[in-house]
């Protein structure tokens, strides 16, 4: 079976095998229509929320809580609390992006808690930027009046927002993902039951469809699965690139080059130690391409002269080629 890849409804910082709950999708629990009783809210409100304190920010500063600039909690708090309150006073975007920098933490926080449930190829910076529209529109719905936990009600606004985020650029339809988990929790019930693994077809009775539905639910499942294709390359290898083992056919062999140049070197060398004559023979023909004929007027000499001069020059040229290496 095709190895499942999460998807985003199934990100979360939550216990493993149990998804986080879905947060709500309302700005406050009155809007929308939506008439939740005040008292439910506010036991919501006083569930215990992380300590977050990046930044000198602290979600729950009790009695002894410092901020980084050494004030008391208490301090920060009613700080906070007059920064609510001229926010709410004139919402103008001085106090709103105040409130946004004292809460950004959160986004980070939860940003790590939805990002470990996601694929290796999902960016956690991607997860913070779209934590911080939610952390923004959380800031502008926000009652403080109503006496709710801020800190509660942003996280599950910046979840929201995240999770709506990766919805939107998942290419794989929600009805898919929602039966790969359910074969995959068949799969763990037959594993458990059966002591080993399951044939397809125990798997398809389990599920309650055919054979065939459940090869054409194969070939569905295998949308969900994206693996960069550097990761198979060098799985159990040190190579970390995959250009690291693509031959290119038109590139130089920078060993060919050292030995060219190499025997270049020898070569001049060993026509400089020649006489004049062989140097002018060996030039004319090796470099300018004339035939012996031609070179045997250059020098005054007959044709046949000239190839005496040069099977001479040659062989010198082989001794001395063959010398080089044991000088």
């Amino acid at each position: 079976m095709t190895e499942h890849t999460p998807g985003p409804d199934e990100a979360g910082g939550g216990s493993a095998g149990k998804p986080e709950a879905e947060p709500p999708t309302h700005a406050h629990p009155h809007e929308h229509g939506d008439h939740t009783e005040p008292h439910a809210e506010n036991d919501r409100a006083m569930t215990s929320t992380p300590q977050v304190t990046d930044a000198g920010v602290s979600t729950a500063a009790g009695e002894g809580a410092v901020s980084d600039d050494g004030r008391p909690g208490h301090d920060v708090d009613a700080g906070i609390q007059a920064l609510w309150q001229q926010f709410a006073d004139k919402p103008d975007q001085t106090s709103r992006d105040r409130l946004v920098l004292h809460y950004a933490p959160l986004v980070k926080y939860v940003a790590g808690r939805v990002g470990t449930g996601l694929p290796t190829h999902v960016d956690v910076g991607d997860l913070v930027q779209s934590g911080i529209f939610g952390l923004v529109d959380a800031i502008e719905k926000f009652e403080p009046a109503r006496g709710l936990r801020f800190e509660t009600y942003a996280m599950q606004r910046i979840r929201g927002a995240i999770l709506d985020d990766l919805r939107s650029q998942d290419w794989v339809p929600r009805a898919v993902r929602s039966k790969a988990k359910e074969a995959e929790r068949a799969l763990e019930r037959l594993g458990a039951r059966l002591h080993r693994t399951p044939t397809d077809a125990e798997l398809a009775t389990e599920l309650n469809i055919g054979l065939d539905d459940l090869r054409d639910f194969y070939g569905q499942l295998q949308l969900t699965s994206v693996v960069a294709l550097e990761d198979l390359v060098a799985a159990g290898k040190d190579s970390g690139s995959l250009v690291d083992t693509l031959p290119d056919d038109g590139a130089v062999d920078p060993v060919a080059v050292l030995v060219d140049q190499d025997n270049r070197r020898q070569l001049a060398e060993a026509i400089a130690q020649l006489t004049e004559r062989d140097k002018i023979v060996v030039s004319l023909y090796y470099f300018e391409s004339l035939t012996l004929a031609e070179i045997g007027k250059v020098l005054g000499v007959t044709e046949s002269r000239v190839s005496q001069l040069h099977t001479r020059a040659v062989m010198r040229l082989r001794a001395k080629l063959t010398e080089q290496p044991t000088a």
